[in-house]
């Protein structure tokens, strides 16, 4: 399989490509900015922001990602709905403007919530990204790489405790929540009202922006390129015809998404389950036809974690090229998932902070791992090699081919369907960004949705370049007001959680 794409722009998109990243170089560059660590390599900045935070969140909450999984798994069994139905939950701060949820007020289960936000984080991160990071810092990258994820569960149970926290609740039962509402809302009651409507609004911009570039166009794009690859390549009917890739999904997602979050969450809630157990089962498949390899492997994973040239895989290749292009992987410390989490069905936000938890475990220790092992196993890897995105989605495709010659097609189809799923899910996250700035009417919301699915046929037909560098830079400042506000207010997170498990460990 030829493993490079040569994707060729014409002069007008050249052009256009360069004026658009003259316009809009000093905020990428800001965004972007990188201390550098070797000659040729740098770590962005924003990338020690998201360590620091996780870090800092597992000691604050005394390992919350390890101390609360089995509780975690027993919420999304719905071991305790009963409990969280029968009790009425007080919050803890007097905000007269917050619409309470003391009636289980909400719009999806909790297992729809996490469905919901896994879908927008699983996808070419776990595939092109991991690639990518392997080639440049060999196996070893891996074990940096699940770090980095067990790390994510405690910034990911922080935000999305918050999102249900300061959610707001309309007359007809939609649900409003996220950083935008935890921001401003949050940060007022502990005075700082100006500070925490100006991240607040900085916050909305940028989803919005992420959710049109890297949340839309980036996974269309890289979709048909590898739908039109295996397909034939230049002889392949779809060749040239990203338009009509393009409109296609752009009906699929329409249909979906005219319905907000509950559609959405009835369609992720099956999506997710069965494209990431068809990709895991894939991959075990190539594991197993190579199971002697298996303990060579776990070998060079270990013993490449601590040599230079892993330790610059992992947390340069994982955290810039999964990050860049897959949204940090599990997007942990963004605040993007929070905005699903907020429309779960609870009385207890902490209960929907215990859920999320589960997200970055799936998402980069299980599933990354997964396309890690089958890239060591086979042997597929270039270490040292530089790849884009194209190139390391094939290299992936690869590897599978190795194990039985027709998982590549397999990998196309999952690579569509999680496409379709982080857009379905990004289109939510854009549109309550949008309607926190623009309001909550239905011009307002067909407004915002016409133009998400416009941009989908662009992402298809379109070659990126500058743009999609612009949009990853958006969904790295989210970031910036997200942590801040994280941190300021974690104490309310300790409060709900204690609050939480003093109810779910009382005695019958």
């Amino acid at each position: 399989m030829n493993l490079f794409l040569c994707i060729q722009n014409s002069s007008l998109d050249e052009r256009i490509n360069e004026q658009f990243d003259k316009a809009t170089s000093w905020f990428v560059d800001a965004v972007m900015w990188q201390i550098p660590i070797t000659e040729n390599v740098g770590l962005p900045w924003v990338l020690i922001v998201l360590i620091a935070g996780a870090t800092y969140f597992t000691f604050y909450f005394k390992a919350i990602n390890v101390r609360g999984f089995w509780t975690s798994i027993q919420v999304v069994r719905g071991k305790y709905d009963a409990i969280e139905k029968g009790e009425t939950h007080t919050t803890t701060v007097d905000l007269p403007d917050t619409i309470r949820d003391e009636s289980e007020q909400g719009e999806v289960s909790h297992f729809q919530a996490l469905t919901a936000a896994l879908s927008a984080t699983v996808g070419l991160g776990n595939i092109a990204g991991v690639a990518i990071a392997l080639s440049i810092g060999g196996p070893g990258a891996t074990f940096w790489m699940i770090v980095v994820g067990l790390l994510g569960m405690s910034s990911k149970f922080v935000e999305c405790t918050l999102g249900v926290s300061y959610r707001e609740v309309a007359a007809n039962g939609t649900v409003y929540g996220g950083p935008m509402y935890y921001l401003s809302k949050g940060l007022r009651s502990k005075g700082f009202t100006k500070l925490g409507k100006v991240l607040a609004v900085i916050f909305a911009i940028m989803c919005i922006g992420g959710s049109f570039g890297g949340g839309n166009m980036f996974q269309v794009n890289q979709a048909f390129k590898l739908f039109e690859h295996v397909t034939g390549a230049e002889q392949s009917w779809f060749y040239g015809k990203g338009w009509l890739f393009g409109l296609i999904m752009s009906i699929l997602v329409g249909i979906v998404i005219i319905g907000g979050i509950k559609k959405i969450a009835t369609v992720t809630d099956k999506i997710v389950p069965a494209m990431v157990v068809m990709y895991v089962l894939a991959v075990l498949t190539v594991i197993g036809l190579n199971i002697d390899a298996l303990p060579a492997a776990l070998l060079s994973i270990w013993d490449g974690a601590f040599s230079p040239e892993g330790v610059t895989g992992g947390f340069v290749g994982v955290m810039i090229q999964g990050f860049r292009r897959g949204a940090f992987s599990n997007e942990a410390g963004i605040g993007s998932a929070s905005i699903a989490h907020s429309a779960v069905k609870t009385n207890y936000p902490a209960s929907e902070g215990l859920v999320a938890l589960l997200e970055p475990f799936i998402d980069t220790v299980l599933v990354c791992t997964m396309t890690a092992l089958a890239l060591i196993i086979t042997d597929t890897l270039v270490v040292g090699a530089i790849l884009n995105d194209e190139q390391g989605v094939l290299l992936t495709a690869s590897a599978l081919e190795s194990g039985i010659s027709w998982f590549p097609y397999l990998l196309s189809f999952a690579v569509i369907l999680f496409a379709f799923s982080s857009m379905i899910s990004w289109s939510y996250y854009g549109y309550q960004s949008w309607s926190y700035l623009f309001g909550r009417g239905k011009k307002v919301e067909y407004a915002y949705k016409t133009l998400f699915c416009i941009f989908v046929v662009i992402g298809g037909a379109a070659s990126l370049g500058a743009v999609i560098g612009f949009s990853d830079a958006m969904v790295f400042a989210m970031m910036v007001p997200n942590m801040i506000g994280l941190v300021i207010l974690a104490p309310k997170v300790a409060n709900e959680l204690k609050k939480y498990m003093s109810v779910i460990n009382k005695p019958s």
